[in-house]
């Protein structure tokens, strides 16, 4: 029993590691037009790749969950009213991203080509489920121009965020070993 709990400790401290890593994702920000650079898809990929996909993506409801509460958790600071943000989707899809990263990668240690589908798998979901939902939202807000949008705020991001994403599987693919014989140890 001791050691179940000492398990669930830690599966804690994880989820909420990768909650603070979101966090300053996001504040770590690059200047650029319309959408600041952040690193923000690479860990929520990484998430999946290190904890699994339940625990990958609970990490990220919890960041979502907080930030949508009102902390100031997301680029442009946090509140239910970044529902209405056309970046918004993104962020709903780190928990997509952050799942199917975790269901790809699987339970066992895997090779390296499988740890960058994984990844690669995880950054287009993420994108699959933000693009839609950025056009949706801007449409709504009476953005004129989506096709620009859609180049400049969103398309000019994947070459930087799929080449993190490659990283971020290299990384899992050294850590992930690391890791499970540290847990063994518990």
């Amino acid at each position: 029993m001791k050691r179940k709990a000492m398990l669930m400790s830690v599966d804690i401290a994880e989820c909420a590691l990768f909650v603070v890593l979101m966090v300053a994702g996001a504040y770590i920000r690059i200047p650029f037009p319309l959408v600041p650079l952040t690193f923000q898809t690479v860990v929520s990929v990484l998430a999946g790749l290190l904890l699994g996909w339940k625990k990958g993506a609970a990490s990220m409801c919890v960041y979502c969950f907080a930030g949508l509460v009102g902390l100031p958790f997301f680029t442009g600071g946090g509140g239910i009213t970044y529902v209405l943000k056309p970046s918004f989707g993104y962020i709903i899809g780190f928990i997509a991203a952050a799942a199917v990263a975790g269901v790809v990668a699987g339970k066992e240690s895997c090779g390296t080509k499988r740890y960058i589908f994984a990844a690669l798998a995880a950054f287009l979901v993420d994108y699959a489920v933000g693009i839609p939902y950025c056009i949706i939202a801007a449409k709504l807000l009476g953005v004129e121009n989506l096709t620009k949008l859609f180049l400049t705020g969103n398309l000019i991001y994947m070459p930087k965020d799929a080449v993190l994403c490659v990283l971020a599987a290299l990384l899992a693919k050294t850590l992930v070993p690391v890791i499970r014989r540290g847990k063994a140890r518990i």
